[in-house]
């Protein structure tokens, strides 16, 4: 079964149990979306509609409310103006439209946003199995300073997804994170993996002080357990010394491989990771946006001498994200170690 394949099963596997799922679990799935910034249209309203008409009472709105707007979470990292001003107000019209009696704390907390000034960061918080949030500070525009790295992309969610169902990867190593972005990812492996020690990395400057904030945010550092660094790394010009003194056990990316300008940059550096730290377990996740690009760094890496294992099978939905975009997971090594 193909990645893209595995993805849609995921998908309709979710949706067949969700015809199953209790009020509490609807709630903590809305939770998830609201705090992520999911989009709206993915928001199981049916159900919400469905409590609202058979009960004609906004006890569950007020549940909700608890979640989401009313949520200790949302008073210290909250989401942004507007995505809390378009929920609410999506709330209100859905209660109105099922007869319910107005819910004084809804409407506070609309007051609340209305007219506010919307800033260009917000938070996203991520529930881990555990119950734990990751909180990152992210741009609210998707392009911002010239880079894409001030916002979480689709594979940095199933690389996480990934590393949460197979912690042995991480456990007790070096590990070596390329393009951290916001840091979804690494963060995940430091609160739930139990690396020794992790090494965030990314070359844009303004990536890396919202990096550095987003591991402040997060509890790590300061002497904690795993040792963690922030590290500017620039993969055309990243000296065999630095590699050497990280000695990296695992490495990863996610969705590094999107400009056909730093393919081949990102295959030369893999080979240079692989010439100082023979035995490094290499994971490059990618969102398939352009098939055409993708294909050329495949090419770039077997110029370079490496090949590369597909990771197939399903990988249990954790964080909600969309799905249906086609994500591969590769293992990269050296054709002379195969």
């Amino acid at each position: 079964m193909g990645k893209q394949e595995v993805n849609k099963h995921t998908w309709k596997m979710a949706l067949s149990e969700q015809k199953e799922r209790k009020p509490e679990d609807i709630l903590r799935d809305f939770r998830a979306s609201f705090f992520s910034m999911n989009r709206l249209a993915s928001f199981n309203w049916t159900f919400l509609d469905n409590e609202l008409q058979s009960n004609k009472s906004s006890e569950f709105i007020s549940e909700l409310l608890k979640q989401t707007c009313l949520h200790p979470l949302c008073g210290k990292f909250p989401p942004s103006v507007r995505f809390r001003r378009i929920f609410l107000s999506e709330l209100i019209k859905r209660q109105e439209a099922a007869g319910c009696d107005p819910l004084d704390e809804l409407y506070d907390a609309l007051a609340q946003v209305v007219g506010v000034e919307e800033t260009p960061l917000c938070h996203k918080s991520y529930f881990l199995p555990s119950g734990d949030a990751v909180s990152l500070l992210e741009n609210v525009a998707v392009i911002s300073e010239g880079t894409t790295g001030l916002v979480t992309w689709e594979a940095a969610l199933y690389l996480a997804e990934w590393a949460l169902e197979n912690p042995q990867v991480f456990t007790g190593r070096s590990v070596l994170e390329l393009g951290s972005g916001v840091g979804l990812t690494g963060i995940t492996v430091c609160r739930s993996c139990s690396p020794v020690r992790f090494v965030f990395s990314d070359c844009h400057a303004t990536v890396l002080e919202k990096l550095r904030e987003n591991v402040r945010l997060n509890g790590l550092g300061g002497g904690k357990s795993p040792s963690v660094t922030v590290d500017q790394l620039d993969w055309t010009t990243a000296p065999e010394e630095q590699i050497r003194r990280i000695r990296p056990d695992t490495v990863i990316a996610a969705d590094v491989v999107y400009d056909p300008e730093v393919a081949g940059s990102l295959a030369d550096l893999l080979l240079k990771i692989l010439k100082c730290s023979a035995a490094a377990e290499i994971l490059i996740c990618s969102t398939i946006r352009n098939p055409e690009t993708y294909g050329g760094f495949k090419l770039r890496l077997e110029a370079a001498g490496l090949g590369h294992q597909v990771l197939t099978g399903p990988v249990g939905a954790v964080f909600p994200y969309n799905r249906l975009a086609p994500v591969e997971l590769i293992k990269v090594f050296r054709v002379q170690d195969a």
